[in-house]
C-alpha cells in the first residue's frame, strides 16, 4: 500500500491495492523502459509504451470508458488530415504509425474518462506512476551526471559527465518527466495531507530530489516549467488561504505559498553547486542561460527557416514526414541564416503541423485543441485531481511549443490520460452502450497488441542488417539484405542500408539513382547524398549533380570537404 495513504483508504482490500500498484507501475514503466536498438532508437520504448497503453486498457472497468464526443472528434480529424496530407515519397510508415499513435492517446483518453469518476486509489495510481518513474529516473540522472551510472548498464545508459536524462535520452524530455513528478508530488501532498512527520520528511526529499534532478538537467524548458509550477501552485495556495479567511471550513491542501517560492531559490543554489562538485568541463545552467544555443543552432533560426518553408507551400504542406527533406532541399534558398543539422521537427507544434500539413491543416487541429480549452474554462477550475490533469497537460503542451514531446510514447500515455479526465463524457444509462463498452477494452487492446507484436518482430528482422555479422540471429548471418527486402513497414530503414553498402557503377547507376533519390526523402545526410551525386555523374545529369553538390556544401561544409579531398565522410554506415 502506498506510504502517503491515510485512514481514509485503509479498508481498501488488497486485491484493489495490487491493481492500484500494477496501473502506477504500467504508467512509470514507458518512462524508464532502457532498451534501444536498431537503426531507430525510440522504436523499442514506443513499443514498450503501447503494451502498457494495452495492459491499462484491460485493466480498466468498461462501464468507465465515457469520453467526450468533441475529444473523439478532435482525435478522428487529427487523425485523417494526417493521412490525407501523406508524403507519397515515405510509404505507409509514417503515416500509418501515426494513426497508431493516435489509436494508442485514444485509448488512453478512454481509460482518463474513467479516472475522473474513479475511486481516489485509482486516480492516485496516476499520480504514483509518475513520482515514481520521476524519482527513480532522478537517480539514474544523478548517476550518470557524475559519470557513476556504468554499473547499471544496460538498464540505464553512461552519457558522461554533465549529462542527466535518466532512460529518455534527451534533457528536456527527462526534465519534463521531472516536473511532471512534482505535480503529482502536490497532488499527493493535497490528497493526503500528508500528515506524521515521517511522511512530510519523506515528501520533502523526493521534492528535492526532483529539484536537484530539474537542476541537473541544465535544460531551459526544464527551467521554464519549474518557474510556472511554482507559480501556479503558490498562487492556489494562496488563494485556499484566502478561502479559509473566509470560510473556516475551507481546505488547505498545499504547502504555504511562501514554501513553495523558496523551491526557486533552492533550484538555483543546486544549479550552481551541482558542476561545482562535479569538477572542471561540465556546463553549469547559468552557462548555458547566458551563451545560448551554439552559432546556427538558435530556435530563432529554425523556427525561421520553418516559416520561409511554410511560404513556399502553405495550403497542403509539404508532406507527412518531409520536413528534413524540405530543409535540405531549400539549402540554398534561405535569406538569412540557415539551421545547420538535420531537421526533422520544427520544434514547435504549430508550426511543425503547418509545415507539413500546411495552415489550414494546422488551424483545424490546434485550433479545434484551444476551443478544447477555453470551453473547459480551466481558470476556474477547483478540483484537485483534474488541477494536476491541467497541470501535466501544461507541462506537455509547453514542451511541445519548444520540442517535440508526443513524438514519444510515455508523453503519448500521459497526454491521453490527461484528455480524458480533462473532457469525459456525461453519463449515459443505455443498456445498448454498455454492451458495446464490455467488449471495447479486449478487442482495442488485442489490436493494439498485434500491432505491437508484428512491429516488434518486423523491426528485429530488419535490425539485423545494422549489426555485424556475428551478432546477428543466426538465421540472418548470411545474405541478410535479401531476407528483410520483404518488410513494409520499416521499408525505408531497409532501403536506406540497401544504399548505403552498395557501391554506385555504371551498371547500376540508374537503380541507384531512384533508390537515393527516395531515400533523400527519408534521411537527407551525407551518405545518401553522395550516392545521389555519384550516380547522376554516371548518368550524365550534369546540371542535377552540380546542383546536389552546392546543396551539400552549404548543409554540410565538413562532409563536403572531407568528401571533395576523397576522405570518407562516414565510419558508421551498417
Amino acid at each position: 500500500m502506498s506510504f502517503f495513504a491515510t485512514q481514509a483508504n485503509a479498508d481498501d482490500t488488497g486485491q484493489q491495492d495490487f491493481s492500484s500498484s500494477i496501473r502506477s507501475a504500467l504508467i512509470a514503466l514507458p518512462f524508464l523502459f532502457p532498451i534501444a536498438a536498431g537503426p531507430s532508437v525510440s522504436v523499442w520504448q514506443q513499443l514498450a509504451s503501447w503494451l502498457c497503453v494495452a495492459a491499462l486498457f484491460l485493466l480498466s472497468r468498461a462501464k468507465d470508458f465515457k469520453p467526450a464526443p468533441s475529444t473523439t472528434l478532435w482525435l478522428i480529424a487529427s487523425v485523417v488530415l494526417i493521412a490525407i496530407f501523406r508524403s507519397a515519397h515515405l510509404g505507409p510508415a509514417p503515416w500509418l504509425s501515426s494513426i497508431t499513435v493516435v489509436f494508442a492517446i485514444g485509448m488512453a483518453a478512454f481509460m482518463g474518462a474513467g479516472l475522473a469518476k474513479d475511486r481516489a486509489q485509482v486516480q492516485t495510481a496516476l499520480a504514483q506512476g509518475l513520482l515514481w518513474a520521476g524519482v527513480v529516473s532522478a537517480v539514474i540522472g544523478l548517476l550518470q551526471y557524475y559519470d557513476l551510472a556504468g554499473f547499471l548498464w544496460p538498464w540505464a545508459t553512461e552519457p558522461g559527465a554533465g549529462q542527466a536524462f535518466g532512460n529518455l535520452r534527451q534533457r528536456n524530455q527527462f526534465a519534463s518527466l521531472i516536473s511532471m513528478a512534482l505535480i503529482a508530488a502536490l497532488w499527493l501532498y493535497a490528497r493526503y495531507r500528508i500528515g506524521p512527520l515521517q511522511r512530510r520528511l519523506l515528501w520533502a526529499g523526493m521534492v528535492s530530489l526532483l529539484l536537484v534532478a530539474a537542476a541537473a538537467s541544465t535544460s531551459r524548458t526544464g527551467l521554464l516549467e519549474v518557474l510556472s509550477i511554482v507559480g501556479v501552485a503558490a498562487f492556489i495556495a494562496r488563494r485556499e488561504r484566502q478561502a479559509r479567511r473566509a470560510d473556516p471550513a475551507s481546505a488547505i491542501r498545499l504547502p504555504a505559498p511562501l514554501i513553495l517560492l523558496s523551491w526557486i531559490p533552492l533550484y538555483f543554489a543546486i544549479a550552481w553547486l551541482l558542476p561545482q562538485l562535479a569538477g572542471s568541463g561540465v556546463d553549469s545552467m547559468m552557462q548555458r542561460l547566458s551563451a545560448g544555443a551554439p552559432v546556427g543552432h538558435s530556435r530563432l533560426i529554425l523556427w525561421g527557416n520553418v516559416l520561409a518553408l511554410i511560404s513556399e507551400h502553405p495550403w497542403a504542406g509539404w508532406g507527412w514526414g518531409e520536413l528534413s527533406y524540405a530543409h535540405y532541399m531549400h539549402s540554398t534558398l534561405y535569406p538569412g541564416a540557415r539551421f545547420v543539422e538535420i531537421l526533422d521537427n520544427a520544434h514547435n507544434l504549430p508550426l511543425h503541423l503547418a509545415v507539413e500539413l500546411g495552415i489550414p491543416a494546422a488551424t483545424l487541429i490546434c485550433g479545434g485543441f484551444l476551443w478544447l480549452l477555453i470551453t473547459a474554462k480551466p481558470w476556474r477550475e477547483r478540483d484537485p485531481f483534474r488541477l494536476m490533469a491541467w497541470g501535466l497537460l501544461g507541462v506537455i503542451v509547453l514542451h511541445s511549443l519548444l520540442e517535440y514531446p508526443l513524438w514519444y510514447g510515455p508523453f503519448q500515455l500521459v497526454f491521453g490520460l490527461c484528455l480524458g479526465v480533462l473532457w469525459p463524457a456525461a453519463d449515459r444509462r443505455d443498456s445498448e452502450v454498455r454492451r458495446w463498452t464490455r467488449k471495447l477494452p479486449a478487442a482495442s487492446a488485442a489490436v493494439l497488441i498485434a500491432i505491437v507484436g508484428y512491429a516488434g518482430w518486423d523491426y528485429i528482422r530488419i535490425s539485423q542488417i545494422y549489426l555485424p555479422r556475428d551478432e546477428r540471429l543466426p538465421a540472418y548471418q548470411d545474405d541478410t539484405l535479401a531476407k528483410v527486402q520483404s518488410s513494409w513497414l520499416f521499408s525505408n530503414q531497409v532501403d536506406f542500408a540497401k544504399l548505403t553498402l552498395t557501391s554506385v557503377t555504371s551498371a547500376n547507376a540508374a537503380e541507384m539513382h531512384a533508390l537515393a533519390t527516395r531515400i533523400l526523402h527519408f534521411s537527407p545526410e551525407p551518405r545518401v547524398i553522395v550516392k545521389l551525386i555519384e550516380s547522376a555523374e554516371l548518368l550524365g545529369y550534369k546540371a542535377e549533380a552540380r546542383t546536389e553538390a552546392e546543396r551539400f556544401s552549404i548543409a554540410f561544409p565538413l562532409q563536403y570537404e572531407l568528401w571533395i579531398e576523397a576522405r570518407p565522410i562516414d565510419s558508421s554506415a551498417p
